[in-house]
């Protein structure tokens, strides 16, 4: 309780300071083009540590965390994609990126698409703004669920109340101040987050060495003492397996190739190719330290709580903060923790609003020259207070499963799908309008075929895996016997397995054992395929070369 005042003490202020940040900021916004992209005159620091926080949030503090801490050394292929992909996106698209959206004027993603191509330039446009609208909508429905659980989690507050507190807490900085609002705010957020990264790892290794009492003295003691598959860089598989499990952690590489908006805009922003330079030198250097944090923090949850010590895995770093520090300063670690996932939705709903506004409502041509820049800076703000109702109706009203669905197709969709447009597009020169289309077309309807289909991931029970849970003491071996109905079906959705897994249990275990052990079950036997990341940026490639040398150009 005292753990929970503190934080939620810290909390308020906070969030009440990162507010007022973000509203003096927005002072400063004047015209449509400076809410839209900060009129691209972000600093180069600011533009890296704003990307770098948009990028990671939730998935350095939580996600990787926790999927080091349930996988072990296996996660490794993991890290080293995302880091690979960053560092080629820094190098190589960041500055490209910047010259070309001054070179035509452009004060959104898909808007620069649909310049370079002007011969579709209409057709991209609309096509690809509302297809980024459309997902980023639920994208932005799922950080307010997320921000919902995560005040759940750690106040006991109601879910959907959760909800409206961080809509309460990003909307209005968002709507006033646009862009220049999310990448100033973006940097605090950055800023904390490293320090909770770096902070973190250096305290626990310390406190491990001084603890006999827990499982593990040192990080390569506890990965040893969790069993081989935590050893291993391949979780203990091999041959075909072995290759799934590094193609599907290195296949993140590919959906940061300039093909996820968010990230994109950043770079776009940059004020010049000077001040480009030294964002590629902040945003490498913090994305290597913020992924061996990440990693570390991982590895030091097994070696303090054991391979199944926690319901969650993805709650491993505030338990380790909450462990290894006083309770004050792990106030303020966590909270930091906490708004840079509540805020990653800031960058979402603007990218969304900037979309809409630009592209799908913005007049051309006589007409457009006529609107004084207050009313389109005005038509900005309303359109962006338009869409966070409706992502905040939407993400009330729909199944959460439904909207976590459409997210998942978010990365392979969208992120691999325009990394193939964006790279064709800077460096092939006889890359068209058309192949463009198709590819957008084409990767995004893949994608939603190979998830949904259960070929990326399902849920399955082996004796293999019941082995291990029985080993790891989380079920016994007489309760493998509730089970044998669903042993060998397999599952392509997490709600309808954990559903009928559930339903088996239901009568034999309490209301606190489902809610502990289901969890681990439900990790537990989750089985990986060929993931969509990889097969649609391959699909797209073949899809954009092939149009191009097939269709001929239009007007061509």
């Amino acid at each position: 309780m005292e753990h929970q005042l503190q934080i939620l003490i810290v909390m308020v202020i906070y969030m009440g300071l990162l507010i007022l940040w973000g509203l003096y900021q927005g002072r400063k916004v004047k015209t449509s083009k400076d809410y839209a992209i900060a009129g691209r005159g972000l600093p180069g620091w600011v533009a890296a540590l704003s990307e770098r926080a948009t990028g990671e949030s939730s998935w350095a503090l939580l996600g990787l965390p926790g999927a080091a801490y349930a996988m072990g050394l296996t996660e490794i292929w993991t890290a080293l994609g995302c880091v690979f992909g960053i560092i080629t996106a820094w190098v190589v698209l960041a500055w490209r990126l910047r010259d070309e959206a001054e070179k035509y004027n452009v004060n959104s993603f898909a808007e620069y698409i649909s310049r370079k191509h002007g011969e579709n330039g209409r057709q991209i446009r609309i096509v690809g703004s509302l297809t980024i609208v459309f997902f980023f909508f639920f994208y932005v429905g799922a950080q307010f669920l997320g921000g919902g659980k995560t005040l759940h989690t750690l106040f006991d507050i109601d879910a959907r109340l959760g909800m409206f507190i961080t809509a309460a807490i990003i909307v209005p900085y968002t709507i006033y101040g646009g862009f220049r609002s999310v990448v100033y705010t973006d940097v605090i957020q950055a800023i904390v987050m490293i320090i909770t990264l770096i902070v973190g790892p250096i305290t626990g290794i310390i406190y491990l060495a001084n603890h006999p009492e827990i499982f593990a003295q040192s990080i390569p003691e506890a990965l040893q003492s969790a069993g081989d598959s935590y050893t291993s860089v391949t979780g203990a598989a091999r041959g075909f397996g072995a290759g799934l499990i590094i193609a599907g952690g290195f296949s993140w590489f590919f959906g940061y190739l300039g093909g996820q908006p968010q990230l994109s805009m950043r770079f776009m922003a940059i004020r010049d190719t000077r001040h480009a330079k030294k964002a590629r030198n902040v945003g490498i250097a913090w994305t290597i330290v913020a992924y061996i944090g990440a990693l570390s923090i991982g590895w030091i949850g097994i070696a303090l709580f054991g391979p199944t010590g926690l319901d969650d895995p993805e709650y491993v770093m505030p338990r380790v903060i909450l462990t290894l520090f006083p309770p004050a300063f792990a106030a303020i670690l966590i909270t930091g923790a906490i708004a840079a996932m509540i805020s990653t939705a800031d960058s979402l709903l603007i990218l969304s609003a900037t979309e809409l506004s630009e592209n799908l409502l913005k007049k051309e041509g006589a007409e457009a020259a006529k609107l004084k820049k207050d009313r389109t800076l005005r038509r900005s703000r309303l359109v962006t207070a338009l869409l966070a109702v409706i992502a905040l109706a939407i993400a009330y009203v729909s199944p959460s499963n439904l909207i976590f669905t459409l997210v998942s197709y978010v990365w392979a969709g969208i992120g691999c799908t325009f990394s193939v447009v964006i790279l064709l597009s800077l460096f092939w020169k006889r890359f068209h309008g058309r192949a463009a289309l198709a590819t957008i077309i084409i990767g995004l309807l893949f994608t939603v075929f190979w998830i949904s289909g259960g070929f990326e991931q399902h849920y399955r029970i082996t004796e293999e895996k019941t082995s291990f849970l029985i080993e790891q003491d989380v079920i016994t071996e007489d309760e493998t016997v509730l089970f044998e109905e669903m042993t060998g079906t397999k599952y392509v959705g997490a709600g309808s397995f954990e559903e009928d897994l559930t339903a088996l249990v239901s009568e034999q275990w309490s209301s606190e054992e489902i809610e502990e052990k289901i969890p681990v079950l439900v990790t537990s036997y989750t089985e990986k395929g060929i993931p969509a990341r990889l097969l649609t940026f391959i699909v797209a490639l073949l899809v954009a070369v092939s149009c191009t040398y097939l269709v001929p150009k239009k007007g061509g």
